[in-house]
């Protein structure tokens, strides 16, 4: 049986791809000297809140996600941020390799809600490995599973994602709606002849503030 352990190296944002990713640089040991002919590797990339304080700024932009701080021990628990996967070439004793982090900036997404929230900082987070091993020997090959217990941990500075989302979606977000909601809001647009989807929601914004027989709501 092979002995692995992975850390992580660093996290970067990936300057290059057809959308937003970052990349993982991971360093694999194995420990028995055991020849490994490659490795199909996949990982769960957990976002662990409780791990870091919060600024009042940043406490209103988790209110959706998490309710008000009152509630926090008990809501602010450990959740998926993706699930990714690479292939690892072969090697003897250690090596690193890639792994791609697909990222999205869908606020119908949680994790973009609440990276969207921190202003500075770190985000804790927790890589959790499994797949499969193909080794090398004089009997031939053989497969084995990783364990499911390896893991790793990293903080990813909140810079490095505010810098991939203004690099793919500058100054800009996503929020998906219904199609109905999407003719009503057409309609609104038009028959006010506003020029654009922002100047639509700023309309239904301000309508909103004032009120009904024009006194403004807090």
């Amino acid at each position: 049986m092979t002995e692995l352990a992975f850390a992580v190296v660093d996290i970067q944002p990936e300057p290059y791809a057809a959308a937003p990713q970052l990349t993982a640089r991971l360093r694999l040991t194995e420990s028995t000297g055991a020849t490994i002919h490659a490795i199909a590797l996949r990982c769960q990339v957990r976002i662990l809140p409780q791990r870091r304080g919060y600024a009042d700024e940043e406490e209103r932009g988790l209110l959706d996600l998490f309710g008000g701080r009152g509630r926090w021990p008990t809501t602010l628990k450990s959740f998926l941020w993706l699930q990714c996967s690479t292939m690892v070439q072969g090697f003897t004793g250690s090596t690193e390799a890639d792994l791609p982090l697909p990222c999205t900036f869908d606020f119908d997404v949680a994790a973009s809600k609440y990276l969207h929230a921190l202003r500075d900082g770190d985000i804790p987070l927790e890589l959790l490995f499994s797949g499969t091993v193909f080794t090398k020997g004089q009997a031939g090959f053989g497969v084995e599973q990783v364990p499911w217990d390896l893991e790793a941990s990293y903080r990813l500075p909140v810079s490095a994602w505010h810098g991939l989302m203004d690099q793919y979606f500058p100054n800009a977000g996503w929020i998906r709606l219904d199609r109905d909601a999407l003719a009503a809001l057409s309609r609104y647009r038009a028959s006010r002849g506003l020029t654009s989807w922002e100047a639509t929601v700023e309309s239904l914004l301000a309508a909103a503030a004032t009120g009904v027989g024009g006194e403004r709501l807090p």
